[in-house]
């Protein structure tokens, strides 16, 4: 499916709170939990609530509200274990794994999971996680350069026998992969995710992956990033999906919605998010165009880590879903969803906001015929 295109339906996921602190770094009430029992149910509800994609967090080092966590891929295994349709994407970092060590994984889970394994490449931000680990860290658009590399080998290993590869990070040498995944017309190899929001991202974006995820962008920033996606997709012949991270505060009223996101802010753990902006802004504006996520975030925008708030999905049901359908217009594909109380959010987007999204596109294909 095309960029340019509208889908018949926006898809959904939601973010896999596998990390302790919630999706907000404030001292807010977050009826929410990091632990895999938690976990395992919200994944049961969310399937079972118009969710079609879960997304694990990466974070190796205690840090910035998030103390505890567990890896991503063996955490969305066993969600996948816990499942049915659900697809999981485990976020993953070159630079700490081999191409071919994932690709050995990923086979395995995408067979184990009937296919519902997908991988979400992470170029790297957190610069202590690599320097304490004794690993090197690399300059903005090198670790954009390695994470396409990672991506072409993965891909390769994935659909090709006796893979030979030569680039500036990796060296494959006649390496066959068996079993590879399923790779069926219904589910093709394990979709590619990769996230960014700078001319390195985009560039990886619509070369490599099956998938781009943006930090949260009100209705002009998803444009701009979409004009240069399709621009880079269409050069290569290729087409890319594009999905939008935002935290959803739907509620009964829009007074309420308001009040929720004024206390979330106002109650922020001020320590934890100016250390936050202090790791992540420096890695958005080491971009030459100060394209890179975070570059122009403000202290609000950073209490939700992912600029979630900036696509401003608060307020009714009717408002929240009538804003999720004007970012379809534009050509998002996907809504990540991010919530202050998870369980009982993702059943209330279920039964109040889904069935108005989905009333809302069929309307606008009504009209279009």
């Amino acid at each position: 499916m095309s960029t340019e295109k509208i889908a018949d339906e926006i898809k959904f996921a939601y973010w896999v709170p596998n990390v302790s602190g919630g999706l907000v770094t404030s001292d807010i009430e977050q009826r929410t939990g990091w632990d895999f029992e938690y976990n395992k149910r919200l994944a049961q509800t969310a399937e079972n609530n118009g969710f079609e994609y879960a997304l694990s967090q990466v974070r190796y080092e205690a840090s910035y509200g998030a103390e505890f966590q567990h890896e991503s891929t063996s955490f969305s295994l066993a969600l996948l274990g816990a499942t049915e349709r659900l697809k999981l994407i485990a976020a993953i970092h070159p630079g700490l794994w081999h191409p071919a060590v994932l690709a050995k994984f990923g086979a395995t889970a995408d067979i184990l999971s009937g296919g519902r394994f997908a991988i979400n490449v992470v170029s790297g931000w957190f610069k202590d996680e690599f320097t304490h680990l004794g690993e090197p860290w690399l300059e903005h658009d090198e670790r954009y350069r390695r994470s396409g590399e990672f991506l072409e080998v993965i891909r390769k290993i994935w659909t090709e026998d006796n893979v030979d590869y030569r680039g500036d990070f990796y060296r494959i040498h006649d390496f066959t992969l068996k079993p590879k995944p399923l790779n069926t017309p219904e589910r093709p190899n394990p979709e590619l995710f990769q996230g960014g929001n700078s001319t390195a991202a985009r560039n990886n974006g619509g070369r490599y992956s099956d998938w781009y995820f943006s930090n949260g962008k009100d209705f002009d920033g998803v444009t701009e990033q979409l004009d240069d996606l399709r621009a880079v997709a269409r050069a290569h012949d290729r087409e890319v999906r594009f999905g939008l991270n935002g935290f959803i505060i739907a509620r009964d009223t829009e007074a309420e919605a308001r009040d929720t996101l004024r206390e979330i802010v106002e109650k922020a753990n001020k320590p934890a998010v100016e250390g936050f902006r202090s790791a992540v802004q420096q890695a958005g504006s080491s971009t030459g165009d100060r394209k890179g996520m975070w570059a122009d975030s403000s202290f609000a925008d950073l209490v939700q880590y992912n600029d979630g708030f900036r696509t401003q999905l608060i307020g009714t049901p009717e408002q929240v879903a009538e804003r999720i359908v004007a970012y379809k217009k534009l050509g998002v594909d996907l809504i990540l969803g991010g919530f202050l109380h998870f369980q009982e959010e993702i059943e209330y987007f279920g039964r109040r906001v889904l069935p108005l999204v989905r009333e809302l596109e069929a309307a606008e294909r009504t009209a279009t015929v």
